[in-house]
């Protein structure tokens, strides 16, 4: 019996990922760093919560909302990916709102926030974002050169008392907020901002 399988015999909570954002669109390191998650935060499962908008972004940058649901959900193709529309359903916007709504409907849920490296050097530029860490633990995954301005930033030396060592990173869920860690390992060098970016192919 997997390590899951027990922990679900034997009654305990579920671990689940929260990976929020634009997906604008979803690309592979997205499905790299959830599976990553999965393995070593030790999760049952990994929500992508599509965002119907964000807040430091023009409205008018993003795709149509289906769109990135439906490419979202083509692109996981794994069956402890699940695609969300639970932002948009709800009417939320921030992150901090769509956490403790959650919370509030899913007490047999354990989460977890989850965001890439680049995130977390920009993070104190969201709403409430105190708040986050208080409300979940939080896992940070590695980008591509974000190391350094990750844990230099505003938001990884308010709660530097309260990093995990990744050796650790298997009890993030079980620890209680605020509690986070910093997770290496391979890195996809792709970004929503690069391939919106690229030229369309020519015609010939």
């Amino acid at each position: 019996m997997s390590a899951l399988s027990s922990r679900r015999a034997a009654g305990h909570r579920r671990r689940v990922g929260l990976f929020g954002g634009s997906f604008n669109p979803p690309h592979a390191g997205h499905r790299h760093a959830s599976l990553l998650a999965l393995k070593r935060l030790g999760l049952d499962e990994v929500w992508w919560l599509v965002s119907p908008a964000n807040p430091l972004k023009q409205a008018g940058a993003f795709a149509p909302y289906e769109a990135r649901c439906a490419a979202a959900r083509q692109l996981a193709r794994h069956p402890r990916i699940r695609i969300s529309s639970f932002e948009r359903d709800a009417g939320l916007i921030y992150t901090r709102d769509t956490l403790r709504a959650l919370i509030q409907a899913h007490k047999e849920i354990r989460f977890v926030w989850i965001m890439g490296a680049d995130n977390l050097a920009t993070i104190h530029r969201w709403h409430r974002w105190p708040e986050i860490f208080a409300l979940v633990p939080v896992a940070v995954i590695d980008r591509p050169s974000c190391r350094m301005k990750a844990m230099a930033s505003p938001a990884a030396l308010r709660f530097a008392d309260r990093r995990v060592d990744e050796d650790d990173a298997s009890l993030l869920a079980v620890l209680p907020p605020p509690a986070w860690c910093f997770i290496s390992g391979p890195m996809s060098l792709l970004s929503s901002t690069h391939l919106r970016h690229q030229e369309p192919p020519r015609r010939t």
